[in-house]
């Protein structure tokens, strides 16, 4: 059928991709943040965050495996809860990502940019970008591999130099106050921290591009997830003993600034490196997911029905790509770092509620996981966004009613 996507993708290839999707968004975007929170109680956070992560993604690989075609939970909403709670869940999404594509885009220009330049250089990743999916998944595929491998390696060198530079020191970690904030502060810091983990909805949202999707995307999401688990652990201890709880709440790039404090010149640009490699590759899967899950919404619906196209040539949604491209680029000139996170974790926090909520409805036949799983991460979605900044839940609450508003009118004006 001309209007399918082509199944191009193996496990290795949605490994990257998955990788690619978190490490971006959290080693250099959410510590900030999280530590203005809760202070060195964002390790606490991070392990409720993992444990919410752990859950939602065992219920997106469970429903993937069942539902393999372009959409993640729009999809999986639709067939098991309605297609009320579909909607609901595809425009948490796509809000929730486009906010997301800019704060990939404003990370990216932090490290490299010049002062004044921050924002134009945040453009012109979106559209570059946006110009690489437009010309397939495969070129989606490899260039995530190979800004991966740059940040990792960037995570090595920091971790490494900040170990035998001595300026990592355990004491700093205020292991003796991690709970001081109360748990109000961190259940907030776990919320924005989340925005780290969201990534591998972007392989359930790629489900029509992989080969043997149920069997690969589980495998898939697990391995992506245990992986990208382990290195904001490893890298969140040693900044925390570099700067402390207060010098990683202090700027918008703790990582270049532990780094500073290694004796070596050359570990910054390496890690300025690898934080732009990892923002641009997040942003890349980003604006991949985005586009199919808007593919997906506008062939029922619910979203304009020019935006169900797939390029004849490259097998990807053009139209949909375009117009993620044109309305990210909007937001990166008017947006900051801390409201572009808090605002995506309350759209994608929803996402996986809906998620976990379909999870539970399914057959005892297509269970891989125990529903207790389930059910742990449809409870901590909905606390993480209850304790998410008040800012940003009123704002998300308008977004989202405006959304249901436009579905309402839509149907009505079918009906007539």
């Amino acid at each position: 059928m001309t209007d399918q996507l082509a199944r191009r993708l193996g496990t290795g290839s949605a490994v990257m991709i998955g990788l690619g999707s978190m490490l971006g968004a959290g080693v250099f975007a959410a510590f900030g943040p999280a530590a203005r929170a809760a202070g060195s109680g964002l390790l606490v956070g991070l392990a409720i965050a993992t444990l919410v992560a752990v859950a939602n993604a065992t219920s997106s690989a469970q429903l993937a495996a069942v539902h393999p075609t372009s959409g993640g939970t729009y999809v999986y909403g639709r067939a098991r809860l309605g297609p009320w709670w579909g909607y609901l869940a595809g425009w948490g999404f796509v809000v929730g990502k486009l906010a997301s594509c800019a704060a990939m885009a404003l990370t990216f220009a932090a490290y490299v940019a010049p002062p004044g330049w921050q924002r134009p250089f945040a453009v012109a990743a979106v559209v570059g970008l946006a110009a690489v999916n437009y010309r397939g998944i495969t070129r989606t595929a490899r260039l995530t591999v190979v800004l991966v491998v740059v940040v990792l390696a960037a995570l090595a060198v920091l971790v490494a130099a900040s170990a035998a530079g001595g300026g990592a020191d355990v004491d700093r970690i205020g292991l003796d106050g991690v709970l001081h904030g109360g748990p109000y502060a961190i259940l907030q810091a776990a919320g924005l921290l989340f925005f780290a983990f969201a990534g591998y909805a972007r392989l359930a949202t790629l489900g029509e591009e992989v080969r043997d999707p149920a069997r690969t995307i589980p495998r898939a999401i697990v391995l992506a997830l245990a992986i990208t688990v382990v290195v904001y652990g490893v890298v969140a201890v040693t900044v925390l003993a570099v700067l402390g709880p207060d010098g990683v709440a202090a700027g918008s790039t703790p990582l270049a600034a532990a780094a500073a404090r290694s004796g070596a010149s050359w570990v910054g640009a390496v890690v300025r490196v690898g934080a732009a490699a990892a923002a641009l590759g997040a942003l890349l899967a980003l604006v991949a997911g985005i586009g199919r899950t808007t593919l997906a919404m506008a062939r029922e619906g619910d979203l304009p029905r020019w935006l169900d196209a797939v390029h004849p040539r490259y097998r990807v949604p053009h139209h949909a790509e375009v117009a993620v491209a044109v309305v990210v680029s909007a937001l990166v000139l008017v947006t900051d770092l801390r409201g572009a996170i808090a605002f995506s974790s309350f759209g994608v926090l929803l996402y996986y509620a809906v998620a976990n909520a379909s999870a539970l409805t399914q057959p005892v036949e297509q269970r891989r996981y125990p529903r207790a799983l389930a059910w742990t991460g449809l409870v901590g979605c909905v606390v993480l966004v209850a304790t998410l900044p008040l800012g940003a839940v009123a704002t998300g609450v308008a977004v989202f009613a405006v959304g249901v508003a436009l579905r309402w009118w839509r149907l009505r004006v079918r009906s007539r």
